[in-house]
């Protein structure tokens, strides 16, 4: 058990590291795919409304990466139809058979990814990315998933959906607990009638309080807990041969006290208009 004056200094050594590296000066010159000056610029302008979003924290980032990286990370992308690469496949029933998610693919593997989304990945597990999300979200200390576990690319076909739901808490190899979620959407040209927004529901999982479509070069980040629903519910109407496409990463704190955080699975939700039909 930790003591009061052990966790004194670990919560000293915590803070110096972090503002050692908040005052430090960037290098002038980057060859970076973020624009971390940006991105820690954008982290301090926007921490409140983060904190203060309705119906739990959350931010929407528009032209998240310089045009250049994301054309070059959309352009190595993995391709489904690639023999070569190894998808999982997340297909999942309720117990009563209806879809939880449904025609949805990952890859969390980065061997098989090339070296623009490897080096994004890579970017956005960093150090210096985790201290800038936590001076967004005020959640700290973050650790970050080598292993992308349930992350990496996710590929959607026309028709899947992804049931609301709370995500799972404790990650299965480190017992970390699960607090942020960023997804980055990467599809061009995607028109408000192919659907796939990503909805965030109210606590009570009374109405959906925000809809955010999947376009190119958009990220959301939000705070996970046993209440934080979301999904994608509506099977997707994009045409034949598209696929809503995202990277998906989850970012992790050392695990609090049993009655701080209990542990559960994914939680999956009923949406008002089902329950009204039963």
């Amino acid at each position: 058990m930790t003591t009061p004056e052990e966790h004194r200094r670990q919560k000293i050594a915590e803070e110096l590291l972090r503002r050692g590296f908040l005052q430090a000066t960037l290098p002038a010159r980057q060859d970076t795919l973020l624009d971390f000056k940006r991105m820690f610029e954008l982290a301090k302008e926007r921490s409140k409304e983060y904190r203060d979003a309705a119906p739990f924290p959350h931010v929407v980032i528009d032209d998240f990466l310089p045009a250049e990286s994301f054309r070059a990370v959309f352009d190595a992308l993995p391709r489904l139809d690639d023999p070569e690469v190894v998808w999982g496949n997340l297909n999942a029933n309720l117990p009563d058979g209806r879809a939880a998610q449904a025609r949805k693919f990952h890859l969390q593997n980065v061997l098989f990814m090339k070296p623009p989304v490897r080096q994004l990945i890579s970017e956005l597990n960093s150090g210096p990315f985790t201290l800038l999300l936590e001076q967004l979200t005020g959640v700290r200390p973050l650790l970050s998933d080598p292993h992308l576990q349930g992350g990496g690319v996710h590929l959607v076909e026309p028709g899947g959906l992804l049931r609301v739901h709370a995500d799972f808490v404790k990650h299965p190899a480190f017992q970390l607990d699960r607090r942020l979620n960023l997804l980055l959407y990467l599809n061009p040209d995607w028109q408000e009638e192919y659907g796939g927004h990503l909805e965030l529901w109210a606590k009570d999982m009374s109405a959906c309080e925000r809809r955010v479509l999947p376009i190119a070069n958009r990220c959301v980040i939000f705070s996970t807990s046993a209440d934080s629903f979301h999904g994608h519910p509506r099977p997707l109407a994009c045409p034949e041969g598209w696929l809503r496409k995202s990277i998906a990463l989850y970012y992790y704190t050392p695990p609090a006290a049993p009655a701080e955080r209990a542990n559960h699975t994914t939680l999956w939700q009923e949406l008002p208009d089902e329950k009204q039909s039963e």
